[in-house]
């Protein structure tokens, strides 16, 4: 199933999701449209992924059988509602905003049109997304296989249920922000006890890496893994008893709770 895919906006997120579908050679280059405002934007986007580039979003929607929607939040009624005489009911609509609903998006659009709506995380932009979709009643099943694959190009991806969407921003919208702390946080501690900054940070972050790693190869339980360094009377199980002396695993669920709840109110 080769479509023609487009995107509507091309950030942060849109261009690593382009990027990663891109490398992968899921299509060729000519089948990739993206929409840019500015000749500044235009000529980046060009030079950057040699991908067709239109001014108008109009032009998006008018070659494109996937059209992914990678403006911000707030951006998305207007954007809407310029294409909406546009968008034919063959067309598949992929939103990647939080706190855009399908029940929206349906509003917005039409309830016989259709609509995923997913939300990939940031590592996309090196491969290695967990994005979530969520497909409306008239997507069939080829088609939610074929979004699945063109997220799959950059990264995992789960089908879940759109109430499951809060949960999953806290767990991995979200997360890479706790990573990232907790590499800055361990690489400051390493710096503390005398180790050069720069070096720091790679062992950081090679350690977290392996870590995430041998959970997904192993399939052991983390807590497993977790006994299995730490030595009776040793050096880790000192550390760790640090750790839940001052509430780090209720911490980090208070703070997926507090994401999850923010979610729910935007």
């Amino acid at each position: 199933m080769c479509k023609k895919i487009g995107f509507i906006g091309c950030g942060n997120m849109g261009s690593s999701m382009l990027g990663g579908l891109i490398d992968k050679e899921f299509l060729s280059k000519e089948n990739f449209f993206v929409s840019a405002k500015s000749e500044e934007s235009k000529k980046r986007l060009e030079e950057k992924f040699g991908v067709n580039v239109k001014s108008k979003n109009i032009d998006i929607v008018k070659e494109s059988d996937v059209i992914v929607l990678a403006v911000k939040p707030y951006m998305y009624k207007k954007v809407i509602k310029e294409v909406k005489d546009f968008i034919r009911k063959d067309q598949i609509i992929v939103s990647i905003a939080a706190g855009i609903d399908i029940k929206d998006l349906e509003n917005w659009i039409g309830e016989d049109f259709k609509i995923v709506k997913t939300m990939p995380n940031t590592p996309a932009l090196v491969g290695e997304a967990m994005s979530a979709v969520c497909p409306n009643k008239n997507i069939k099943e080829e088609e939610l296989k074929y979004i699945m694959s063109m997220f799959e190009a950059f990264g995992e991806c789960v089908v879940l249920e759109e109430k499951d969407f809060h949960a999953f921003i806290a767990l991995c919208g979200s997360s890479p922000a706790y990573v990232f702390m907790f590499i800055e946080a361990m690489a400051d501690g390493a710096v503390k006890l005398g180790i050069p900054r720069d070096k720091a940070y790679k062992m950081a972050a090679q350690s977290v890496l392996g870590s995430a790693k041998m959970v997904l190869e192993t399939k052991e339980h983390p807590g497993v893994l977790k006994d299995m360094v730490c030595s009776p009377g040793g050096t880790t199980i000192e550390a760790v008893a640090e750790l839940e002396n001052n509430n780090f695993r209720s911490t980090v669920i208070k703070a997926m709770d507090s994401c999850a709840n923010k979610s729910k109110n935007m």
